[in-house]
């Protein structure tokens, strides 16, 4: 009997275990899709996060605003571009570039015997996990007040929030001791230590900052003024893009001996405009202007071997000059092509140096990239830090590239046509030359270079790699004219000339540092039995000792047209390098041209008697012909040469 009971409660056991499984399934099943229906409540715009109740709907942000679709008469690259929302950035890390549209709730300035490389927050302000919650967590400007001067590093914390209920500051005053802001209310905070403390010799300078309205309370307005970041400008030109100086100086100036230090704030949301698509105009015309070899510093430069006198602020005078040029000749794109900062120990705050050295092109709204030279990085910050940098500045057109490869900014942009085809009329390619391979350290820890950097195999195999991706097109190219309302467009017969061929676009690659191919002997044109070398010459090589066969292996490996009638021209027709600021000549060296830009700053090396100047490459006839010239510092412009196309030499196998 016993045996009996135990079989049978062992069946059912056995029955009943997938039965409830299976209750239990269903139930959930029915649960989920017909009996929950959620309904919208505070849930739905507001979630939990290390400080209460943090905002991240309903409104939208100041820098999110929506994007509508363009007008259907539009051309093809006048669209807006989308903006963050502004609701994912972290509130806990100083992220200056962000445009973060979250206010500040406090602000300290802490003192401490040892720099916050070394020991991070150690030296931060007291706080609680109560007050965290509240007011967010502190954060540091890791800006050191006192680089270059004080008996401690000094630095500037902030709070921040997205709390609707807190009050937010809203204004900053800088005032001696026992001045207070006028009128004096209760919404007014001293920050305990000055923002000159530990300097010697030096009055004292308290922080005041207004915190008074809560996010609830502001109007649209009102939030668009309220202080969202803080930062440190080394030097007297302009704080970085959408950021304000407040005076007076932190550190004033003393030239020669120290560069003033100022304290930088953004007010609401200031949104980096974008470039938009690289197109020819609608007569097929492209115009680049080559930039080579700024040389600024964070002070307002020293002026070398010039005949100007006296010379003071080369920086400024070199920037002057830019905007002069640009002025005049109007290009569609700008290109720096390295030693945008002088190294040698005067560039040792990159980021104060990168605010300034590109105004002049996105004062005007012109598009621009750039590729990096041998000084860039010999002080401060490391190249992929300076090309973050470069990434969040108005009309950048600055790429990382791959990360797998040598150098840091190998990338590739492409200009269209204006037609609504948008087809690929033009290549540009971008190399990273790297900097110096060999060289030693001193007794004091300082670097001496012996030997320049090259172009490394990978980079080559990467630029054939993206040769080889590029489609032949049907040249010379012929725009449509017809109006398909966003059907495909159709070529009218009439149009097609009477000769083309089946190639790739033409192509300028930019880098720094030339190849020992630029010292070679120049083709010769076979029209005139001259050697084709078009300008001076007035130093040595520049090239690195080693060389990582660029030319031989991908220059005149990638050719524009695979077919045997293309006759082996090819794809890259210009490579413009800078680096050598004496150096300004154009030679053709086995059907490829290889240019300098020659120096354009009054603040790099240069010889008395010769002109700072700028490399223009004229691009016509949708990307067949290219012309280049160079204009000087007189307004002058030398060796008009014509290097492609109609005009041009003709190739050697041609």
């Amino acid at each position: 009997m016993a045996l009996s009971c135990s079989r049978f409660f062992r069946f059912l056991r056995s029955i009943a275990e997938p039965t409830i499984v299976l209750v239990c399934f269903s139930t959930l099943l029915t649960f989920v899709f017909v009996l929950y229906q959620p309904s919208p409540g505070p849930g739905i715009s507001q979630r939990v996060g290390w400080q209460s109740w943090d905002s991240v709907g309903g409104t939208p942000s100041q820098g999110g605003a929506t994007q509508e679709p363009p007008p259907s008469d539009s051309d093809w690259w006048n669209v807006t571009s989308p903006q963050d929302d502004g609701s994912s950035y972290p509130l806990d890390t100083w992220t200056p570039l962000l445009p973060h549209d979250t206010g500040l709730s406090e602000i300290a300035i802490t003192r401490c015997m040892v720099s916050a490389i070394m020991v991070g927050d150690l030296c931060a302000p007291d706080t609680t996990v109560e007050q965290d919650a509240v007011k967010g967590k502190w954060v540091r400007v890791e800006r050191d007040l006192n680089l270059q001067s004080g008996l401690w590093s000094l630095n500037i914390y902030y709070r921040r929030t997205r709390r609707l209920d807190i009050p937010l500051v809203s204004d900053l005053m800088l005032l001696p001791p026992g001045e207070e802001p006028s009128p004096r209310t209760d919404d007014w905070f001293k920050v305990k230590h000055s923002i000159r403390d530990g300097v010697m010799r030096t009055e004292p300078l308290y922080l005041w900052y207004k915190a008074g309205k809560s996010l609830n309370e502001m109007s649209t307005e009102e939030r668009q003024q309220m202080i969202t970041e803080i930062d440190v400008l080394f030097g007297e030109d302009r704080p970085w893009y959408g950021f304000e100086k407040l005076e007076p100086a932190v550190t004033p100036e003393k030239e020669g001996i120290l560069d003033s230090v100022y304290m930088t704030y953004r007010r609401g949301v200031k949104a980096v405009p974008h470039a938009p698509p690289l197109h020819f105009s609608q007569d097929g015309e492209f115009k680049i202007l080559q930039v080579a070899d700024l040389h600024y510093s964070v002070s307002r430069g020293d002026c070398r071997e010039t005949d100007i006198f006296p010379c003071h602020a080369s920086d400024n005078l070199t920037s002057s000059l830019l905007g002069r040029v640009l002025d005049a000749e109007k290009p569609n794109l700008v290109v720096f092509t390295g030693d945008q900062l002088n190294g040698q120990g005067t560039s040792w705050d990159p980021k104060s140096v990168l605010a300034k050295f590109a105004v002049e092109v996105t004062d005007r709204q012109i598009p621009w990239a750039a590729v990096f030279g041998n000084h860039d990085d010999e002080v401060g910050e490391v190249r992929q830090e300076q090309l973050r940098m470069m990434q969040a500045l108005p009309y950048s057109l600055v790429q990382q590239g791959p990360k797998d490869i040598h150098g840091v900014g190998n990338y590739v942009l492409k200009v269209k046509s204006a037609d609504g085809s948008a087809t690929h009329l033009l290549t540009l390619y971008f190399l990273d030359s790297g900097s110096y391979s060999k060289g030693y350290f001193d007794w004091f820890g300082y670097f001496f270079p012996t030997e320049y950097d090259w172009i490394h195999e990978d980079q080559i195999d990467w630029f054939l790699r993206e040769s080889a991706l590029i489609d032949p097109i049907e040249r010379p190219f012929t725009p449509d004219t017809a109006s398909d309302l966003e059907d495909l467009w159709s070529r009218q017969s009439g149009q097609v000339p009477p000769t083309h061929k089946l190639a790739k676009p033409n192509a300028l690659m930019f880098f720094h540092i030339p190849l020992q191919e630029s010292y070679a002997t120049p083709d010769t044109d076979k029209r005139t039995g001259l050697p084709l070398d078009i300008g001076s010459t007035l130093e040595t090589s520049g090239a690195a000792k080693k060389n990582g066969g660029m030319f031989e292996k991908g220059l005149l490996t990638a050719l524009e047209s695979a077919h045997r009638n293309g006759g082996g021209i090819p794809e890259v027709k210009v490579v413009a390098n800078g680096h050598c600021h004496v150096t300004e000549d154009c030679k053709r060296i086995k059907d490829v041209w290889l240019c300098f830009g020659g120096g354009g700053s009054y603040s790099g090396y240069g010889r008395v008697g010769f002109d700072r100047r700028f490399r223009v490459y004229d691009i016509s006839d949708y990307g067949e012909t290219i012309k280049t010239y160079k204009r000087t510092e007189h307004d002058e412009v030398l060796d008009e040469y014509i290097l492609a196309g109609a005009g041009a030499p003709p190739y050697n196998d041609s």
